[in-house]
């Protein structure tokens, strides 16, 4: 806030008071007071009007910072019209109740919007449910008949399933977080069990060193992220000789899980876009890949309070890394 500002939107109050002040020097010099008084006397309560105005715009310009810092602290600011504080001016009264009505309206519409997400979400949840049931039924049938091709396809259709469930949940995971203690051994083993068709079909080598680590997250969550990394890693292995390397290390204040292929690579003008939802990379053929695993991989990380990055060299591999702080609870958001 200006002086010259606050000085324009007083115009017509500073042209009023020279007027006044003009009208008692007339009527002065009628009276036939000498000029001098009337100067002296015009000279004063102009004087008086400067220092009035200089003191109403200190006022006004603590108002104006008040009301600045008010809104900049204020985390949800589009309740700042309930606390926004009163005035007696008209104009400011009319601002107020139009920024309440505007806040108001805002509200309701958040509200719909809120209410129609969460019937989306839980449409989605409960028809990943039912659809499940229909798969594993195929899922047996095909392993009973050793139909490994159709096996192969539906188990791509649950992978992708997996994906639309968590897609839905991770905006509000919190309500279906469970923090207890992994061994971090026990869970690898249980994904690798999930892709054992497509790493055994692919002839990927799988090397896992010192794993017998213990972790406190939500098992769940953690195994879809890894899921979605380990199938990331077969997609684009190029190599004759595929390996996957999966390594745990222990560090000081945490516990750093390593998966490691040696596969395509990313280039390096890709690498900060990985995480990136809809991103599959400059030089990869989008029909392999739909740029939401990593994505929500990152997502979920950030939500468990884990971190997760990633380090590549074209054409010879990449490193997914997982850490995990040393405490029996993670800092849930």
């Amino acid at each position: 806030m200006k002086f010259l500002n606050y000085l324009e939107n007083k115009i017509f109050y500073i042209l009023f008071q020279i007027v006044i002040i003009m009208s008692f020097s007339l009527i002065l010099n009628i009276i036939k007071v000498p000029i001098y008084y009337i100067v002296l006397f015009s000279s004063f309560l102009l004087f008086l009007l400067f220092i009035y105005l200089i003191i109403d715009f200190s006022i006004c310009k603590s108002k104006y910072l008040k009301i600045i810092n008010l809104v900049d602290s204020f985390e949800e600011k589009y309740y700042i019209s309930e606390i926004i504080p009163k005035s007696n001016n008209l104009e400011n009264m009319a601002y107020i109740y139009a920024l309440k009505q505007a806040s108001k309206s805002m509200n309701d519409k958040i509200s719909s919007l809120e209410k129609d997400n969460l019937d989306y979400q839980e449409y989605i949840e409960s028809f990943v449910h039912e659809i499940k049931t229909p798969i594993s039924a195929l899922s047996l049938i095909f392993d009973n008949n050793k139909d490994k091709i159709s096996k192969r396809e539906l188990d791509k259709i649950d992978s992708y399933i997996d994906q639309i469930l968590y897609y839905a949940r991770c905006d509000n995971p919190e309500k279906d977080y469970f923090v207890k203690e992994i061994n971090l051994s026990d869970l690898i083993h249980s994904v690798l069990l999930k892709y054992r068709t497509y790493l055994l079909d692919e002839k990927i080598m799988v090397i896992a060193n010192n794993l017998e680590k213990v972790i406190y997250t939500d098992e769940k969550w953690l195994q879809f992220v890894i899921s979605q990394i380990i199938q990331n890693a077969i997609k684009y292995m190029d190599k004759d000789k595929k390996q996957i390397k999966i390594v745990a290390k222990e560090q000081k204040d945490n516990i750093v899980l390593s998966i490691k292929d040696n596969g395509c690579g990313i280039k390096e003008s890709d690498i900060g876009k990985v995480f990136e939802k809809g991103f599959t990379g400059s030089d990869r053929s989008k029909t392999k890949s739909t740029g939401i695993g990593l994505y929500l991989a990152k997502k979920i990380c950030d939500k468990l309070g884990l971190n997760i990055s990633i380090d590549s060299e074209y054409k010879k591999g990449t490193t997914l890394s997982i850490v995990f702080p040393k405490t029996n609870f993670n800092k849930l958001f």
